[in-house]
C-alpha cells in the first residue's frame, strides 16, 4: 500500500505530464489554427506556404490515385533499414573501439574528418558505386547518422564511472563481463537518446538520397512538387514526414517508459 505522501506525488506527476501532453497538442492545433486563418485571409502567400486545408486535400488527392501509402512505405522502409542498420552497427562498432583502446585512438581522427565532410558531395559517387535505387538512398543515410552513432555511444562507454570499472578488475573480471554487466546496462539511458538522435538523422539522410536518385517515396514527392511550382505537394511532403518522425519518435519514447517501468520494479 502506498502511503498519502507517496499517492499525493504519483498523482502530481500524472498531472503534470497530462498538462504536458495538453500543451504539446495544443501548440500543434493553435498553429494550425493560425496557419489557416492567415491563408483565409490573404494575410500569407498561400503559392508558397500552402496551407492545411489544401494539404488535406492534397493528401486526399494522393490517397484517391493509391499513391500515398505507396510512397509513404517507400520512405518508410529506407528509413526503418537505414535506423537499425545506423543503430545496431554504430553500437557494434563503439563496442569494438572501446574493447581495443589501440584501435579507437587509430580511428578517432578518421571519424571526426568523415563527420565533417558535407555528405551531399559523396551523393554522386554513392550513386555510380550502389546504383540509383534504394541502395544508395540507404548508404546515404548510413553516412550521415552511423559516425554520429559511434561518436556518441563510444563517449558514453567511456564515460562510464571509473571507479565501478576498477572494483570489478579488483574482482578479476574480463572484459566482456565488465561490459555485458557494468557498461552496457549503466548506458541503456543513453543508447535510447542515441536512437532518439538517429531518426532525425536518418530521416535527413533518406530524403537527402530520394532528393538524388528516388522515383517514389516523400522525399520525391517534395522534390516532383518543387519542379512543377506544386507547393502543396510540396508542404504536404513535408507535414507527412513530420508525422513519420513523431510516430518513430514516440515508438522509441514507449521503449524508453517501457525499459524504465522494468528497472522500478
Amino acid at each position: 500500500m502506498y502511503s498519502k505522501e507517496h499517492k499525493k506525488y504519483l498523482k502530481k506527476i500524472r498531472i503534470n505530464n497530462f498538462l504536458i501532453k495538453f500543451t504539446q497538442i495544443l501548440i500543434v492545433l493553435l498553429f494550425i489554427f493560425i496557419w489557416q486563418f492567415l491563408a483565409d485571409n490573404e494575410l500569407i502567400n498561400t503559392f508558397i506556404s500552402s496551407s492545411p486545408k489544401s494539404i488535406i486535400n492534397t493528401m486526399i488527392s494522393l490517397y484517391k490515385d493509391g499513391t500515398l501509402f505507396h510512397h509513404l512505405w517507400i520512405t518508410f522502409y529506407e528509413v526503418l533499414i537505414s535506423f537499425l542498420i545506423a543503430s545496431i552497427g554504430g553500437i557494434l562498432i563503439a563496442t569494438i573501439l572501446w574493447r581495443f583502446k589501440f584501435l579507437s585512438k587509430v580511428i578517432d581522427p578518421y571519424l571526426t574528418i568523415l563527420n565533417s565532410l558535407p555528405k551531399v558531395s559523396l551523393g554522386p559517387i554513392i550513386i555510380i558505386i550502389a546504383g540509383a535505387g534504394t541502395k544508395s538512398i540507404i548508404i546515404m543515410a548510413l553516412f550521415i547518422s552511423i559516425i554520429i552513432t559511434i561518436i556518441n555511444v563510444q563517449q558514453a562507454f567511456i564515460s562510464t564511472d571509473k571507479n565501478k570499472i576498477r572494483l570489478l578488475q579488483s574482482f578479476k573480471a574480463k572484459p566482456h563481463q565488465i561490459f555485458f554487466k557494468l557498461i552496457l546496462p549503466s548506458n541503456y539511458p543513453n543508447l535510447i537518446n542515441v536512437c532518439k538522435v538517429n531518426i532525425g538523422l536518418v530521416f535527413i539522410g533518406v530524403i537527402m538520397g530520394e532528393f538524388l536518385v528516388s522515383k517514389a517515396g516523400v522525399g520525391y514527392l517534395i522534390m516532383y512538387g518543387s519542379q512543377v511550382f506544386n507547393l502543396n505537394l510540396v508542404m504536404t511532403g513535408v507535414i507527412l514526414l513530420a508525422i513519420m518522425a513523431s510516430l518513430m519518435y514516440y515508438l522509441i519514447v514507449l521503449l524508453e517508459k517501457i525499459y524504465l517501468k522494468n528497472i522500478r520494479n
